[in-house]
């Protein structure tokens, strides 16, 4: 059982009596920056707080502790800092005079956001919200938490800075089909950026940053957060409502990033200048309905831009559809694209071309000589090769032969360095690594291993491989959970058969109070509808009806002599 004392509270792993963390090197006499929570503080009587992470005008995101189901989690506090204040002497949350009512309409907005979230299951791009409390004058927003890094640090550590087309389609495309449920929601994220998404260890990208849109917005009653490059015009006061176009804004411009290699331009900086462009060297790469969903994507003006996720998703994927609703687009060359580019000469007057026969006849000139010089050179060749080059050639291959082919190669040959217990994401994202290898995950469920590490790989290391070789690194997928349907209702036997089949232990427990079919499931352990680790233990209470107890002279129960006779008993003397 992992005990909340002995963890470190900047990484939730255990340190025992440790001060300082071996694993992240946090001290456990590390004082919070007020006036945010202190370390170890309980919220809810559930929630243990941890360092804080990150933090602006709408409020502060912690690591914690879920002390009921013993698991690491982030915690997000509504705290703006522009009219509240906390002592260290009391946590309650304090409201500036006069802020009163905007404080509490920001905090219901803060609240209804995070339900929203909570109740959205099952989209692979988003964070999965487990609840929403009141404490210390405060609302708080509990989710999970997963190990990752940032897109801009997996891009930084690309060897080119950007990635192409098809590994960011793959990368980028869940997190499309997770906004369009967001909006078809009611939300509206405005702050995706590369620092607001995450790779996780299994390879799988999530939004997270979610703020309510005072916190977005310039001119509000917040200390607004813009992510200069990705947030759209509209988000800085000018003229123009915000919407799910935003959005598309912003997707276009992590797009942008990932493809180019560069922060797109301000769209400040843009409405009086706009400078952004598709360079050349990208132009004659990308495929040309990409480099049209991008311009649309990223048009200043709101009602210039695409409005829709399924109209940019339909772009991007060269659908006839898009095609008619935005006009054929043509690839604009690599000169009118790149900055600073010469202009284009115009073409010379093309020149009248010779008669197509007097063409062929040239031609087969030029084949007929070639032939015969061809043919000529070979019975040279031969002749020669068996009078005066024959000891020469032969001497040659000797020569050829008497070199060790291993001696040849070695040179080449590089060492496989050991990826075990490192983590994959980490690893793959590795320059130096990613230069010489090509890996390979194969992902399996490891009790003993946490998530999104490497316990196994092939070949082994220090081995000696060529480079470019793919590499097989074996990651864990953690422990396997199930989700347990509910069998209340039904025979237990079917019950106890499914339940083991999907990998659980069943447990029965014998209930008689009631009326209810014999052997009939009535209640069950743990709660249906969730996931569970493989093996756990499932009580299933089952009605099992009083049968009458007939004892004999000595106050010893009878047992039926059979099925057929329940009424005959037999008395030992």
């Amino acid at each position: 059982m992992i005990s909340s004392d002995n963890l470190c509270m900047s990484c939730m792993r255990e340190i025992g009596d440790a001060k300082q963390c071996p694993h992240c090197g946090y001290h456990a006499d590390s004082v919070q920056i007020p006036p945010y929570l202190p370390v170890r503080t309980v919220i809810a009587n559930r929630y243990l707080v941890g360092k804080m992470l990150e933090y602006n005008g709408e409020g502060a995101t912690y690591i914690g502790w879920d002390l009921t189901e013993k698991k690491a989690v982030k915690i997000r506090e509504f705290i703006p800092d522009s009219f509240t204040t906390r002592t260290s002497s009391n946590l309650n949350l304090q409201v500036m005079l006069g802020s009163e009512s905007v404080y509490a309409e920001l905090r219901q907005s803060f609240e209804e956001l995070w339900t929203k979230l909570a109740r959205l299951k099952g989209l692979s791009a988003l964070i999965s919200v487990t609840n929403v409390v009141e404490d210390y004058g405060t609302s708080y927003a509990i989710y999970e938490h997963f190990e990752g890094i940032t897109l801009r640090d997996f891009l930084l550590r690309s060897k080119t800075g950007y990635i192409p087309w098809e590994k960011a389609r793959q990368l980028l495309m869940p997190i499309l089909s997770t906004l369009g449920t967001l909006h078809s929601s009611g939300i509206i994220h405005r702050g995706i950026s590369p620092s607001t998404l995450i790779i996780s260890t299994d390879g799988k990208i999530k939004i997270t940053g979610f703020c309510i849109g005072s916190a977005r917005s310039a001119r509000s009653d917040l200390n607004s957060q813009l992510f200069d490059g990705y947030a759209a015009i509209e988000q800085y006061g000018f003229d123009g409502s915000q919407g799910t176009w935003t959005d598309i804004y912003s997707f276009g411009a992590v797009l942008y990033r990932t493809l180019i290699g560069s922060d797109p331009i301000s769209a400040k900086e843009r409405m009086t200048n706009d400078r952004l462009m598709v360079p050349g060297k990208f132009a004659e790469q990308l495929p040309a309905y990409v480099i049209n969903g991008l311009i649309n994507a990223l048009q200043i003006l709101p009602e210039d831009r695409t409005r829709t996720v399924e109209q940019l998703r339909a772009e991007l994927s060269a659908s006839p559809v898009a095609t008619a609703v935005s006009g054929q687009y043509q690839r604009p060359s690599a000169a009118a694209q790149a900055p600073h580019s010469e202009p284009q000469k115009p073409a010379a007057p093309r020149q009248p071309s010779k008669p197509a026969k007097k063409k062929k006849s040239n031609s087969s000139v030029i084949i007929t000589t070639a032939l015969i010089i061809l043919v000529a050179g070979i019975v040279i060749f031969g002749a020669l090769s068996l009078t005066v080059l024959r000891d020469r050639i032969s001497i040659g291959k000797e020569k050829t032969t008497a070199v060790d082919p291993i001696a040849q190669t070695t040179e080449a040959l590089i060492p496989v360095p050991n990826f075990i217990n490192g983590s994959y994401i980490v690893t793959s994202s590795n320059p130096v690594f990613d230069k010489n290898f090509d890996f390979e995950p194969v992902y399996e469920y490891r009790e003993d291993i946490e998530s999104g590490y490497i316990f196994n790989q092939s070949p082994a290391a220090d081995t000696m491989v060529a480079p470019g070789t793919v590499i097989k690194l074996y990651v864990s997928k953690g422990k396997e959970v199930i989700p347990l349907p509910n069998v209340v209702g039904t025979d237990f036997e079917e019950a106890k058969a499914r339940l083991e089949e999907l990998g659980f232990s069943v447990k029965k427990i014998e209930i008689s109070d009631g009326s209810y079919p014999d052997n009939q499931v009535i209640g069950m352990a743990p709660a249906a509808d969730k996931t569970y680790d493989r093996g756990t233990l499932v009580s299933l209470q089952v009605y099992v009806p009083e049968t009458e107890v007939v004892t004999n002279e000595f106050g010893e129960i009878i047992e039926p002599e059979s099925e057929e006779d329940e009424n005959s008993y037999i008395i030992e003397e």
